[in-house]
């Protein structure tokens, strides 16, 4: 980027005040500073969290993103906000189930050569697994979708098992007492990134007996994430299957 816009003030084609404007490495809006140069040191361009922004906060930062052609991601933004954003940025689309806002603007459209495997343990825990299949989306990796394989009934998963082993990565998802990656732990080859929720009955805690059980897995090969952050163990498994699809080329 550097020679480029080097190139173009030598040429007479940007001016050194534009120029200045292209390498800065954030965008201070005051209320936030864009970051970006994000994409150029991580891959991948910074991600909205909508939960405790205005809507006008998250259409300033998504004008400013919108300038640099950067695919646009917003968490955890309810139908609300995200009605009150897409008023203005129509280009937006909201996904109800993962509280997700997504523009598309860049051209890059490669795929990946693998795919992620979501797997997740109950019908109320769609919304953390949606929210991770829709962020590994986002970033161009195909996705998989292996919904309600609870070990209440463990066969439901044993239908599906051959095709989840043929996924670079799994996430895999539970709430209750969280026993699904361990099972399917067990059965794969592949890194498993697990995601407590906070579903359940009181001695739940709220995700928190979950997340002890994940993290106490005996199964090898078992990545835990916070509580609910089906964003979190998305974006690591799209690091995975990058890396992967990397050393096929």
């Amino acid at each position: 980027m550097l020679e480029e816009v080097l190139k173009k003030v030598a040429n007479g084609e940007l001016s050194p005040e534009d120029a200045q404007k292209e390498l800065a490495t954030f965008e201070n809006l005051g209320f936030a500073k864009v970051d970006h140069h994000r994409k150029k040191r991580q891959g991948f361009p910074e991600v909205i969290f909508g939960e405790g922004k205005e809507a006008s906060h998250i259409i300033d930062i998504s004008r400013a993103m919108m300038k640099k052609n950067d695919n646009i991601l917003v968490t955890r933004i309810n139908s609300e906000k995200a009605e009150a954003v897409v008023q203005v940025l129509p280009n937006f689309n909201y996904d109800h189930i993962s509280r997700t806002l997504f523009m598309k603007n860049s051209e890059d459209n490669v795929i990946s050569k693998g795919y992620v495997a979501i797997v997740c343990a109950g019908t109320s825990d769609l919304s953390v697994a949606e929210e991770a299949a829709k962020t590994a989306e986002a970033f161009n990796v195909e996705v998989r979708r292996f919904y309600d394989v609870g070990v209440a009934g463990i066969h439901r998963l044993f239908a599906h098992i051959d095709e989840i082993r043929e996924a670079t990565v799994s996430v895999v998802i539970a709430g209750m007492e969280g026993a699904l990656p361990s099972v399917v732990g067990g059965l794969v080859s592949h890194p498993i990134i697990a995601v407590p929720t906070s579903v359940g009955y009181g001695a739940n805690f709220q995700g928190l007996s979950a997340l002890l059980t994940m993290l106490n897995s005996c199964a090898s090969g078992i990545s835990v994430v916070n509580i609910d952050n089906g964003f979190g163990a998305a974006y690591n498994a799209v690091i995975i299957q990058r890396i992967a699809d990397s050393n096929k080329e």
